[in-house]
């Protein structure tokens, strides 16, 4: 199977808020939007392919029966290059409430998570090098820190 595109799809009553949090705080751009369903992208950088999310109204009858509910347990990882700016940014200064404050981990991560109106978590993650009890556990081809 060639696969084209690959993204996920949020079911949410709060289409709005989302998009205005999605574009607000993490530089998604809107390429579709009707009343059920918004389509955004967040245009790669340095090489890097675009990254796209969508929203959906779970109610909307494209969704199988049985299955329109919104979205729950969801957590997003948002890579970046300096977490220390972004806590800065989002939480100090933005006032976003964070799920988890700041902190480094020993499997490789320094990061924290705000949630999105529907919920969703946003992990805010810079990689780092992780403990020797970590580093042992990624596999020969990849590392903690790619």
């Amino acid at each position: 199977m060639r696969l084209s595109s690959f993204y996920p799809v949020l079911a949410t009553t709060e289409l709005a808020a989302a998009r205005d949090f999605y574009t607000g705080w993490f530089g998604f751009e809107i390429t579709f939007e009707a009343d059920w369903y918004i389509s955004l992208r967040r245009p790669g950088t340095d090489g890097a392919p675009d990254y796209e999310l969508a929203l959906l109204d779970p109610t909307h009858p494209t969704v199988p029966a049985g299955y329109g509910k919104p979205v729950q347990g969801l957590l997003l990882n948002f890579e970046v290059d300096d977490v220390d700016a972004e806590w800065e940014r989002l939480v100090v200064t933005g006032g976003l409430s964070a799920q988890l404050d700041i902190r480094t981990e020993d499997f490789g991560q320094r990061h924290f998570i705000v949630a999105d109106p529907a919920g969703v978590l946003i992990d805010v993650i810079t990689e780092i090098a992780p403990a020797p009890e970590f580093a042992a556990q990624f596999t020969q081809d990849h590392t903690a820190t790619h």
